[in-house]
């Protein structure tokens, strides 16, 4: 009973045993508070599984869409009427409708226009000229609408049943174009005439989810949230415009030549950039198929959540071949001014769309659309489903860089519809994660590592420059609402932040043999749903086989420091043919697996593995390196890969 006792006290007194930094301070370290049981976001239901995927009861609402518009460059105007197939799914009978009016952000009372500087041209917004929706007999009926800010409420004239209930919404609607202004949808001047950019750009049904309802967060600044569906929509524009779109042409003999057609076929099955539309082209009319008038550009994208348009009487064009899995293919297209052409910038362009598309499609999941595009003009990279908008002025590793971006969006969130709104870290950090390997790949690493240049916003080792970030006491965490993180943290912490955590899960705690089938099971389970943040927590713990708690709630809960130490090495027993013993100690609150590095003599090495389970129990603890040799000395993070906030006491030399 005395030797258990005395067990005991020891056991209690090691854990209480506070480890000291370098230069005397007490660590701040806390095993208890740092392995403490963690409380996910949203709770597991019935909708939502404690496995992280979704549960027997699990629903989603559609909205399917058929839109007419009308582009008028001369007034930017664009005009339009659309009829929303609305289906809910829910357990629950609807009163209301919401959407989406992103237009008006633009407007001076706009929410938005006071709490960023977003937009330098204002416009009046949306003009809404009817609402109406069928009856249960098919007739039309004009409802009630309310507009408030970004947002429009539509009152029923009957509650829309759930478990499938379905209506039919028609809203006739226009709007002034913003002028340029480097956001998301503008028209800009090119030598050949304007180029627009046209997104946000009709009314678009609000998200009606089991996590809040409608999720009816006003567009201030941050991205979307959108339910999936099947668009069919029709662009009409002068006969001298070329209009390219999310989704499929499903009209080219009414809107292209018969020598544009013929070069499409050709890059349908060519490896190399095929020219559709040439520079020298641009200003001759017969690259038209018609000299007068309008034209109607007719497209259909199936099982998307949004599409989005580029405009301009000046687009030069050309495509190539996307290879994907299981030998099936897609069609990569660039429009682009002809003053932005060239090897050095967008003549490449299509070149680093295919091959982005291609190694995003083989790592993770395969591109699910006909058409990838990339548009020129000011929007400086800006992501829809099937189209991109990109800077025309990039060129070289930049333009790589946007283009590899803005297409890895079509994963996160076109293709895993997270809530933007709220958690841009599951947007923008999942993409940035799977571009950092992406720019290894490309044509041999021609532009990497993207970890020393746009990975790591100063240039230097991305591990030092997150530590920077950590320190920043008035740096938001990454699990702070989007809307509510400042501009000079949005890509430190969203970008930055969020793929370096999936870097440190991936090569550090979990191993690419688990991360990687795990992370492509959660894209796949999670395609065209709305994953929460648990959902993934809980997907990936399930799946890997790791009890991660603690690194959600240090990374992504807090932005908690790392200060791993190696305070002391000495021969065991004082005989270096016995081996060495090293003492290592967590001096912060964030705990990693970390590699110690023992340097001998005669210049060799020998690695041990410090798991993150050293840390339950211990605030600095001995580890044994069996050796018969003499160490010249010893190092904890020997490749800089954590994100250590003091190097300086990681090494220790031995005499």
């Amino acid at each position: 009973m005395k030797l258990a006792i005395s067990l005991a006290i020891t056991a209690a007194t090691l854990l209480a045993a506070p480890a000291f930094a370098a230069d005397g301070a007490t660590a701040r370290f806390d095993p208890l508070q740092t392995f403490a049981p963690y409380s996910y976001p949203q709770p597991a239901t019935a909708y939502r599984s404690a496995s992280g995927k979704p549960g027997p009861l699990f629903w989603q609402n559609r909205a399917d869409y058929t839109i007419t518009a009308t582009l008028d460059p001369a007034t930017r105007q664009l005009r339009g009427s659309e009829v929303i197939s609305y289906t809910n799914h829910s357990p629950d009978a609807l009163d209301v409708l919401w959407l989406q009016l992103d237009q008006n952000r633009y407007r001076h009372d706009a929410r938005g226009a006071f709490t960023s500087k977003f937009p330098t041209e204002f416009t009046d917004g949306y003009q809404i000229a009817s609402v109406e929706v069928d009856d249960a007999h098919g007739r039309r009926q004009p409802v009630k609408w309310l507009v408030s800010d970004t947002r429009m409420q539509v009152q029923l004239p009957a509650a829309l049943k759930g478990n499938g209930g379905s209506l039919r919404l028609h809203i006739a609607w226009s709007y002034t174009v913003p002028g340029e202004f480097g956001g998301r949808t503008d028209v800009n001047p090119s030598k050949n005439g304007e180029i627009f950019e046209i997104a946000q750009w009709y009314p678009r049904m609000a998200v009606y989810d089991d996590l809040r309802g409608w999720d009816t967060a006003p567009y201030l600044n941050s991205e979307f949230y959108l339910e999936y569906g099947d668009f069919d929509y029709a662009i009409t524009v002068p006969w001298d415009m070329v209009v390219a779109g999310s989704g499929e042409l499903v009209n080219p003999d009414e809107v292209l030549t018969k020598t544009e057609r013929q070069r499409l076929e050709q890059a349908r099955h060519s490896d190399a950039t095929v020219m559709i539309r040439t520079p020298e082209e641009v200003t001759q009319p017969s690259s038209r198929p018609k000299q007068s008038g309008t034209l109607t550009w007719h497209f259909r994208m199936q099982n998307t959540r949004d599409v989005a348009f580029g405009a301009s009487k000046a687009f030069v064009w050309d495509a190539a071949r996307i290879n994907l899995p299981e030998g099936k293919t897609a069609l990569a297209m660039s429009v682009y001014p002809a003053e932005s052409g060239g090897n050095a910038a967008w003549g490449r362009a299509t070149e680093y769309l295919k091959a982005s598309t291609e190694h995003f499609s083989k790592q993770w999941y395969p591109y699910p659309w006909p058409v990838a595009i990339n548009e020129a003009g000011t929007a400086g990279g800006m992501e829809y489903p099937g189209i991109t908008f990109d800077h025309k002025l990039a060129k070289g590793s930049k333009l790589h860089m946007v283009i590899a971006h803005e297409i890895g969006h079509s994963w996160f969130p076109m293709i895993v519809g997270s809530n933007e709104r709220r958690d841009a870290w599951m947007d923008e950090g999942f993409n940035t994660f799977i571009d950092v390997y992406e720019d290894d790949a490309f044509n041999h690493g021609e532009y990497a590592p993207k970890r020393d240049s746009e990975y790591a916003p100063g240039g230097g080792n991305p591990a030092d420059e997150i530590a920077a970030v950590l320190a920043d006491p008035a740096a938001p965490a990454l699990l702070n609402g989007a809307d509510m993180t400042p501009e000079k943290y949005r890509h430190p912490i969203s970008y930055f932040k969020g793929a370096f955590g999936l870097v440190l899960l991936r090569e550090q705690i979990i191993g690419p043999e688990r991360f990687d089938p795990a992370f492509r099971r959660y894209i796949a389970t999670w395609a065209y749903k709305h994953p929460s943040p648990s959902d993934f927590f809980r997907f990936m713990e399930s799946d890997t086989g790791e009890d991660l708690g603690w690194f959600w709630r240090g990374w992504f809960q807090h932005n908690w420091q790392f200060d791993i130490a190696v305070q002391k090495a000495a021969y065991t027993d004082g005989d270096y043919r016995k081996g060495l013993d090293v003492t290592v100690a967590n001096l912060d609150q964030l705990v990693l697996p970390a590699t110690l590095e023992v340097t001998y003599d005669d210049g060799s090495k020998q690695d041990v593995r410090v798991p993150w389970e050293t840390w339950q129990q211990h605030r600095s603890y001995v580890v044994h390196v069996d050796g018969t040799r003499k160490a010249k000395s010893v190092s904890i993070d020997p490749t800089h890969a954590l994100p250590d906030v003091d190097r300086g006491n990681n090494t220790v030399q031995l005499k």
